[in-house]
């Protein structure tokens, strides 16, 4: 078989490959699998599996033991909808043209097959319950994708009603950006979705068909609300500002985000920095949230155990972007920097994978979807191209190289110019070439950072590494070039601009 490979072409023996790997994981598992998708809102790698010494996530580090994690895991766009569109659509932003939370994916791509809805149609059953596509903010749920309709939790976001938003004439005016409340888990939406995914799975263990179970949860996002327990679990002393309070030296000024999406809650300053004693209560209820969350992975997980459907189920957890917690200054996601764009990306998938893997490859969300379909014996979609590559070959083998780079944007206004950053994160380097979509490559300015020498992004290196820019924008152009908005955005922001925080 080798020597047969050997006289291909480079591009056939990838074809013999992909095609030999998943014929081989569609028979050992001798049926198709069921998935577990779980979403997790706005969380960061501030797991104990991935290091993290404050954390306590006792679920997810389980999950990871029995699975596989991903290092260095990137999503495509650090904000909600275009992020679940790159996951679910398998398409990053930049190919649809679609950056901000109000337009629906289908007004881009109106014939694409969704991840769930490629599933359901090689028969599977599709569920989804809680946030799984961005909906608010004028955009909606997919119909298409699920066999029963999208399942949302009706508890309050507080637990106490003068925590709540006030009446206001200000449509984005919030309520307090944190709550610790003596309640139990299900006051809040993810307690709540949690106890509907474990009669989900009741059912589906009663159906014996294969299932598609999409399980979304809000927390860690704005606001930090969680019974008082999981911030009891913390010793408030722990947690520190963080050090770098500036943007790296030498960024363009339109860069870093404004975090505006913090600042509409009340208690919140509405300009400057904030207070010490304040980022340190938000990083405890970040904490806490995630806590939270965590606990409602583990009962999840737990019933799909005592089914016995573990055996037979792919699990997949998945942050949708990182979060800024006062790093640079800055808080929230909206940015191209580290802490907005890396992911938490954990796959457990039995009987096709070792447990306790750590990849330290670069993967993205694009890469999801492929990934799954090969792990299910099922094709790709053939209505549209996906941007991203099946992950499968470093489940098989952590230490493979499947890609020497991946992408992801954010746009901004500067000047009354809607720009796109275009970045690309190999290893070592970020590289975020700023340009308005199709404009030529020398009105581009640029942004380079070093993580082996300066993983905390202190300086825009792009004037003094030429070599390096080079390089990694020779990377950058074998991707297509980012198209504009596809819609024009709502009144509020303006025809053809982007509001910073969004």
């Amino acid at each position: 078989m080798i020597q047969r490979l050997a006289r291909m072409s480079p591009l056939l023996v990838a074809f013999v490959v992909h095609f030999t790997c998943g014929s081989h994981l569609s028979a050992a598992a001798g049926e198709r699998p069921h998935v577990l998708l779980i979403c997790v809102d706005d969380l960061k790698p501030a797991l104990g599996c991935y290091g993290d010494a404050l954390a306590k996530t006792p679920n997810i580090d389980r999950l990871a033991a029995r699975g596989t994690l991903f290092e260095k895991a990137y999503c495509n766009q650090a904000v909600c909808s275009p992020s679940r569109n790159a996951l679910l659509v398998g398409l990053r932003s930049q190919t649809i043209g679609i950056y901000d939370l109000a337009t629906n994916f289908r007004r881009a791509v109106p014939n694409a097959v969704t991840l769930p809805q490629h599933f359901k149609q090689h028969g599977y059953r599709t569920e989804a319950l809680g946030k799984v596509f961005h909906v608010g903010h004028g955009n909606q749920d997919d119909a298409q994708s699920w066999s029963v309709p999208h399942w949302r939790s009706s508890a309050n976001n507080y637990a106490s009603g003068e925590n709540r938003p006030e009446k206001s004439q200000d449509a984005n005016a919030k309520g307090v950006a944190y709550e610790k409340a003596d309640v139990a888990d299900n006051a809040y939406p993810d307690g709540a979705v949690a106890d509907e995914a474990v009669k989900r799975l009741q059912a589906a263990a009663e159906r014996k068909e294969p299932f598609f179970l999409a399980v979304g949860f809000v927390k860690p996002h704005l606001p930090f609300c969680a019974p008082e327990k999981y911030w009891d679990a913390f010793d408030p002393e722990v947690f520190k500002a963080a050090s770098r309070q500036t943007p790296p030296d030498g960024a363009p000024s339109y860069a870093p985000t404004n975090w505006g999406e913090l600042r509409n809650y009340r208690g919140i300053p509405k300009d400057g920095p904030l207070p010490d004693d304040l980022q340190r209560t938000l990083i405890h209820g970040y904490y806490a949230a995630t806590s939270y969350t965590d606990a409602q992975v583990g009962r999840v997980i737990d019933e799909l155990d005592r089914l016995d459907l573990a055996p037979n189920t792919v699990i997949v957890l998945w942050g949708d972007h990182g979060w800024h917690l006062g790093d640079h200054g800055q808080w929230c996601k909206h940015t191209n920097y580290e802490q907005a764009a890396r992911v938490p990306l954990i796959i457990a998938a039995p009987q096709q994978a070792a447990a306790g893997q750590r990849v330290p490859s670069v993967v993205e969300s694009v890469d999801v979807f492929p990934t799954l379909c090969q792990l299910a014996g099922l094709p790709q979609p053939t209505a549209q191209k996906l941007d991203g590559i099946s992950a499968v070959a470093l489940l098989k083998n952590p230490a493979a190289q499947t890609k020497p780079a991946v992408f992801h944007a954010y746009p901004r206004t500067n000047e009354g110019r809607p720009l796109i950053g275009r970045a690309v994160r190999t290893d070592r380097h970020r590289l975020v070439e700023w340009k308005v979509p199709g404009a030529m490559a020398d009105t581009a300015e640029l942004e380079l950072y070093d993580y082996q020498v300066d993983p905390g992004e202190s300086r825009n290196l792009a004037a003094e590494q030429p070599e390096v820019v080079s390089e990694l924008r020779a990377i950058l152009s074998q991707i297509p070039e980012a198209k504009p908005q596809v819609v024009a955005q709502k009144k509020a922001r303006g025809k053809g601009k982007f509001k910073r925080d969004e």
